[in-house]
């Protein structure tokens, strides 16, 4: 078979059955990957692009990496972008690109493989049918090929799934790992099996923070598919600007994106939202997979005591074992999620520097921090709260 590879600057240009038959299920979800999984749809990431969430003006061009076949058959994708900083990756690399700086090197521009503004394992080589490699290897050399077009300094793939790190590997990319937590549903039939499963003290404090966020006449109500009106959107925006512009000093995403994420992907948002007094004051937006349930962004006008943990984590979980769903992925960093039974997890990025000297440095800083990750992770796992011992029961 001979294949073509191609760049396209904006998935417009991109049939959306054409890239949703190499992004959703397939090989993409091999072994216990989610089969859906939402942020690699054209429908998420046209919605960045079409809201100008994505693109030039800030530093995220697209140029999505296409291979087909004779016929002209879409047979793989990457969701690929042409950055001028290093925002929104959550795979931090400023430090590589001051050295390089301070060495006379030019970082950006660089390749970055990802969902913006997303740090969410999941596909980043796309493909429906790959059991020999030919296409995750074509994407690898186009991509190594659109570097040296473009004249970036490196590659990034970031929050890579099994496969894909697999195949970077194989073609020479360095591997660096990194950590979140995420919540395992053990078959719980409700959230009392989830706490029966601890230790008493944590079940006991579980109660207690889920008790006082409730107080003061707070409810939390759960908004899907239809349900979801523009009013919901307003409320969340003004959740989300409030808390993003206090942790970023300029939030990511704009209103118009929620609108075109409401329209596109509906029956896979869940808003977790809470009212007090008649109206909205905090909220955090989910989004559903065939097996897990992604926590995103969260947001409050009202500061209430552990209010972030019960809409973030606790009714995140509620919603995960109602629906039979096998993990909640809660983004991002943030140790205090162990105490809420969240697990660490490793997650990986691979990345490929042109410049031979920068890239012997950064081999060696990486196998110095995946022992440290690793060694961390190993020591936070005996620091979960489930039950180890008969004396734990109450």
């Amino acid at each position: 078979m001979t294949f073509q590879v191609k760049i396209a600057q904006g998935l417009k240009a991109v049939p959306a059955e054409a890239w949703d038959a190499c992004a959703v299920g397939g090989t993409n979800a091999s072994g216990d990957e989610d089969p859906f999984n939402p942020f690699v749809t054209h429908a998420f990431l046209s919605a960045l692009e079409d809201s100008g969430c994505v693109g030039a003006k800030t530093g995220w061009a697209p140029l999505h990496l296409l291979v087909e076949d004779e016929a002209g058959a879409l047979l793989g994708a990457a969701p690929c972008y042409l950055k001028s900083h290093s925002m929104g990756e959550y795979v931090f690399d400023h430090a590589w690109a001051d050295a390089y700086s301070r060495a006379g090197g030019r970082y950006y521009p660089k390749l970055q493989v990802s969902v913006p503004f997303t740090p969410v394992n999941g596909p980043r080589l796309l493909a429906a049918k790959d059991d020999d490699g030919h296409v995750r290897a074509h994407l690898i050399a186009g991509l190594r090929a659109l570097r040296d077009q473009t004249g970036a300094s490196s590659i990034h793939a970031t929050f890579l799934q099994e496969a894909d790190i697999a195949a970077f590997a194989a073609h020479g990319f360095l591997r660096r790992d990194d950590q979140q937590f995420h919540w395992f549903n053990e078959q719980y039939g409700n959230f009392e099996d989830f706490l029966g499963a601890l230790a008493s003290r944590k079940r006991k404090a579980i109660r207690r923070e889920r008790r006082d966020a409730m107080a003061n006449g707070i409810s939390v109500e759960w908004v899907t598919g239809r349900d979801i009106t523009e009013a919901h959107w307003d409320a969340f925006f003004s959740f989300y600007m409030d808390t993003g512009s206090r942790k970023w000093g300029r939030p990511y995403l704009n209103r118009t994106f929620f609108s075109l994420l409401g329209e596109r992907l509906a029956d896979r948002i869940l808003l977790v939202m809470a009212k007090r007094g008649g109206r909205y004051i905090a909220g955090a937006i989910n989004l559903i997979g065939d097996r897990r349930l992604y926590g995103r962004n969260w947001g409050c006008i009202e500061d209430h005591p552990f209010l972030h943990f019960e809409v973030c984590y606790y009714q995140a979980i509620d919603f995960a074992i109602s629906r039979g769903l096998d993990r909640v992925e809660a983004g991002a960093q943030g140790e205090h999620k162990l105490a809420r039974g969240y697990r660490p997890v490793i997650t990986s990025s691979a990345h490929d520097i042109a410049d031979r000297s920068l890239r012997k440095a950064v081999k060696d800083y990486l196998n110095q921090e995946r022992s440290y990750v690793s060694a961390a992770a190993a020591e936070l796992s005996t620091a979960t709260p489930f039950r180890h011992r008969a004396e734990d029961e109450d």
